[in-house]
């Protein structure tokens, strides 16, 4: 794992978002398309206001989510609301967005055809995380209905998550993400570095973020 720290969080969306356009052009240069997993929430908005406009063949890249809660794509909590508002503008308006929630369809007969379907786009090229304080990543969250088989060798690539008092969800399991070529990771605040630093020494099943901390590149700004 390494860590950057930068003097403040506009200075780090725009470096950040630097790094991944220069990394999703390195990866168009060897291969005919690069598959791109970003998270939702509120954190990486301002990077994806700066990264929509980056040259580069987006017309080539596909876009994902690292999680999804299952509700239709305009409703306020989607996350593929927040990708087409502030990513997929712009330059980005070419990428080809695959997204998670399937109208009609249940997280689990999802999560099947999505692991079927996505097979063939992985490894993950560039993949870019968010993490909560509780030290979830993507919608692997500790005390998750079935974590260890999400977090498991053998796990699907994109599995159902239930988590009590949450709207079910879909999520890429531990070992899809892990498995990224280039891996990025964006927190906020002295709670979420003190809750990264201490992710270290915990199992995934408690911590679910340190089953991708190998050759994680991690950006801080308080």
């Amino acid at each position: 794992m390494k860590l950057i720290e930068y003097p403040d969080r506009e200075i780090l969306a725009m470096g950040l978002a630097d790094t991944l356009a220069s990394e999703l052009k390195n990866s168009l240069l060897v291969h005919p398309w690069a598959s791109f997993v970003v998270p939702g929430g509120t954190t990486p908005g301002p990077i994806f206001d700066s990264l929509c406009a980056a040259h580069l063949d987006w017309d080539r890249v596909h876009v994902m989510l690292s999680d999804e809660r299952w509700v239709p794509d305009d409703h306020d909590r989607s996350n593929a609301r927040l990708i087409k508002e502030r990513l997929l503008i712009e330059r980005a308006a070419q990428a080809q967005f695959i997204p998670f929630h399937k109208p009609g369809e249940t997280p689990e007969t999802a999560a099947a055809a999505l692991s079927d379907q996505l097979h063939v786009k992985m490894p993950i090229s560039i993949l870019l995380l968010g993490m909560g304080a509780d030290m979830h990543t993507a919608s692997l969250f500790p005390g998750a209905e079935g974590l260890d088989a999400m977090l498991a060798d053998d796990a699907p690539l994109v599995v159902p998550v239930s988590v009590e008092g949450q709207e079910p969800r879909i999520s890429f399991s531990g070992p899809a993400l892990a498995g990224a070529l280039a891996k990025h990771l964006v927190i906020f605040g002295s709670e979420k570095r003190a809750a990264l630093e201490a992710a270290q020494s915990l199992d995934p099943r408690e911590a679910p973020i340190r089953a991708v901390l190998s050759g994680l590149t991690v950006h801080w700004a308080d």
